[in-house]
């Protein structure tokens, strides 16, 4: 078990086993997320969805190789970048999609739109669009697997912006008084918003912020997916044997904006540059899958085409999905007790 604090280098990704079938499937849960928002992008150029859009683009390795290890009963809650949490644990591409362009076929029938959608079925409590505020209620989840015993775990994560919310620190504090199954997971794109994360915290190791509540952390290659699920099992392990939480820090990186608004001039094309082309989590998986023999470039063309086609399903449920009807404002506003 690592200790509090604790930092720990990953192998190269050439020298860990994996299944050639599992490869495959990671590979394919990836690049679904990232044609999802790709064409999402496109979709908030014409006009087709309103409000706020923040994509997941380069980070897509920590949410898939999380999922690995996920299971029922698990539950997970996220901030507002959601849309590929939403995917990797199992809800439909159109559903996503229609909820998005703020259709009665979406997820929370219109409503809720990018930041603001669920699915109990999926495990999946939101999207949320107040910086932080999942941490405690992904608490109160954990709280809940204890309470009924279920042997599940939350999988919360935040990013390195709401690292330094004060409720974030509230809820390490219970969860580890309480040994809550929460697994806290930090994915560290570097920027909060426009801030660097250097000129935003003072200390930047964010896998240690649980050292004060005696919560174990780890920093792990976020860009690596295997990385991203050998770390997990043994987070996950933990939180299952009734220890308490555990914090997982995933240094990875988004490529485009903080939101559709961001313009990112606040970083050089070079830097952006650099990390597609030496650690994105896609093409190096593609690149390992090749090498190795796993499967050849008809079987990769094979999968970018059927996501393809699931994307642009997708796309079309969205924009001819009924609009929500008038009386659905009155719906799931008050709850009889």
């Amino acid at each position: 078990m690592a200790k509090v604090g604790e930092r720990k280098s990953s192998p190269p990704a050439k020298s860990r086993s994996a299944d050639a079938g599992e490869l495959m499937v990671f590979y394919r849960q990836m690049l679904l997320i990232r044609r999802f928002e790709e064409k999402a992008g496109q979709l908030y150029g014409m006009g087709l969805i309103s409000g706020f859009c923040h994509l997941y683009i380069g980070q897509e390795a920590v949410v898939v190789g999380m999922q690995t290890v996920a299971r029922a009963p698990d539950t997970i809650i996220t901030s507002y970048r959601d849309h590929g949490h939403m995917l990797a644990c199992g809800m439909d591409a159109k559903g996503v999609m229609a909820e998005l362009t703020g259709r009665a076929g979406g997820y929370s029938k219109g409503k809720g739109g990018s930041m603001h959608m669920f699915s109990r079925d999926a495990g999946f409590y939101g999207g949320h669009g107040i910086v932080g505020a999942q941490v405690p209620i992904g608490t109160g989840l954990a709280f809940a697997h204890k309470y009924r015993q279920d042997g599940g775990a939350c999988f919360v994560y935040f990013g390195d912006g709401a690292v330094n919310q004060g409720q974030v620190y509230e809820s390490f504090n219970m969860a580890s008084l309480w040994k809550l199954p929460a697994l806290y997971v930090i994915e560290n794109n570097r920027y909060g918003m426009g801030t660097a994360v250097e000129r935003a915290s003072a200390t930047t190791e964010l896998f240690r912020r649980g050292s004060a509540y005696d919560i174990p952390g780890r920093q792990v290659d976020g860009m690596d997916i295997l990385a991203v699920r050998a770390a997990g099992r043994k987070a996950a392990a933990h939180c299952r044997a009734g220890k308490g939480p555990y914090i997982l820090e995933m240094k990875t990186y988004r490529y485009r904006g903080h939101s559709m608004a961001d313009p990112a001039k606040y970083r050089s094309k070079e830097e952006v540059r650099k990390v597609r082309k030496e650690r994105d989590c896609i093409d190096n998986l593609r690149t390992l899958i090749l090498d190795n023999g796993v499967a050849d470039e008809a079987a990769i063309k094979d999968i970018d085409r059927d996501v393809k086609a699931v994307v642009g399903e997708a796309a079309e449920f969205a924009q001819t999905s009924p609009q929500p009807d008038p009386a659905e404002l009155h719906t799931n506003v008050l709850a009889e007790a």
